[in-house]
């Protein structure tokens, strides 16, 4: 039997008025999905625990079998791990966003959390300058992929109050940094402004029209978890398959394979059909590939209804139905797809109410009239009310 999760980060949604009231999933032509919710078990699963912030970190542990509230230290240790950074005791692990910051009458904004989604190439250069000038009394600066970095910092505090730069799009941000208590994190996220106002990067990012990275910053701190893998819990052998050092951290730790595909980004212009060629190649010789797209949750984020219908015509296009093809000549499998999270385009971040979750089975393909949409899943009256429980439902463990 071979295993697959699919994951369409931030795929769910709320209705929306320019769609006629219907949600992107309503609206998007996603034939392979839906014909997987005519032929499999729909349903919806509570990812996030109650009490918990809906993010990618906790949502993600949960669908590979983790109870994120017994599990969960923090956002950033996760992509310490994909980064191959390993923290000693008292280290703290903060994600370090590239961040369009902007001065108006209004205050400090934050204008573009991705820094316009600035290369991996050129954003190794700005890390690079922010190590050289304030790595220093037991701080360090990694590199990771886009806007998407990590700094350790054996200062640090895990109990600062923090704040995801993507659930403050357009917003006024400057008052976060009276806090007192954060003082430290604040005076170094103002010490990368001299830092990156004149880098060449910028100079030429800001020449070509596009938004500079004029600040770091910090938030997602914590500490190193320890996981039991999967091999030692259920014996499976796996690979995860995704552009992002979060999700890649938290296979490692699940004993996951990591496999790195070219040109997969993060964004819509992600290589899709590398990712379905290495999940395909890997599930030759292992049980069970975690494949994670972010595509939909970067236009969710971003308030684009446009961008987020191509995500999800592209994700069902171009992963889901190439997928199910080449799992047929594979013999028996089991496909768990789901969002990890809503991320409505009407509020450009993540939450938590239960999301759609597909389960299909080769071996027993059922035939009802329905759509893989929130309101068809939510509607069959199955609810999962514990996310870390999918996996068992998967492995038909419960």
């Amino acid at each position: 039997m071979k295993y697959v999760i699919l994951v369409g980060d931030g795929m769910g949604d709320y209705p929306v008025p320019a769609l006629g009231g219907k949600t992107p999933l309503e609206a998007a032509a996603t034939p392979h999905l839906d014909r997987l919710a005519r032929q499999g078990e729909l349903g919806c699963a509570q990812t996030i625990p109650p009490g918990l912030e809906p993010g990618s970190d906790i949502a993600n542990l949960a669908i590979m079998g983790y109870d994120p509230a017994r599990y969960h230290t923090g956002r950033a240790p996760l992509e310490a791990a994909a980064l191959g950074v390993e923290l000693t005791p008292g280290e703290v692990a903060f994600r370090c966003n590239l961040v369009t910051l902007r001065r108006d009458d209004g205050g400090l904004l934050m204008e573009d959390y991705a820094a316009g989604h600035i290369t991996s190439e050129e954003a190794r250069q700005l890390i690079t300058a922010l190590d050289a000038n304030l790595g220093a009394d037991g701080r360090r600066f990694h590199p990771g992929v886009s806007y998407r970095h990590l700094l350790v910092w054996r200062q640090g505090r895990a109990d600062w109050r923090t704040y995801p730069p993507h659930d403050h799009s357009g917003q006024e941000v400057g008052r976060f940094m009276t806090d007192a208590d954060a003082a430290p994190l604040w005076e170094l996220v103002k010490a990368s402004w001299p830092v990156l106002a004149e880098h060449p990067v910028n100079r030429a990012r800001r020449a070509a029209g596009k938004n500079p990275a004029t600040s770091i910053w910090l938030w997602g701190q914590g500490t190193s978890p320890r996981l039991p893998t999967l091999q030692e819990r259920f014996g499976l052998t796996g690979a995860v398959i995704c552009a992002v050092d979060l999700v890649r951290g938290l296979g490692l730790l699940a004993g996951l394979t990591p496999i790195r595909v070219p040109g997969a980004t993060g964004f819509l212009d992600t290589n899709y059909e590398g990712k379905v060629e290495a999940a395909l190649k890997a599930l030759a010789d292992l049980d069970l590939v975690f494949l994670h797209v972010e595509a939909p949750d970067e236009a969710g984020h971003k308030g684009d209804v446009d961008l987020k219908l191509k995500a999800l015509t592209d994700f069902d296009a171009r992963v889901v139905g190439p997928l199910l093809r080449g799992l047929a000549a594979l013999g028996d499998h089991r496909v768990l797809v789901l969002c990890d999270h809503l991320t409505p385009v009407a509020l450009k971040t993540h939450t938590s109410e239960p999301v759609p979750f597909i389960l299909f089975d080769s071996r027993r393909p059922g035939d009802r009239p329905r759509a893989y949409t929130e309101a068809e899943a939510a509607g069959t009256g199955l609810l999962v009310p514990q996310g870390s429980d999918l996996l068992l439902r998967l492995l038909e463990r419960t």
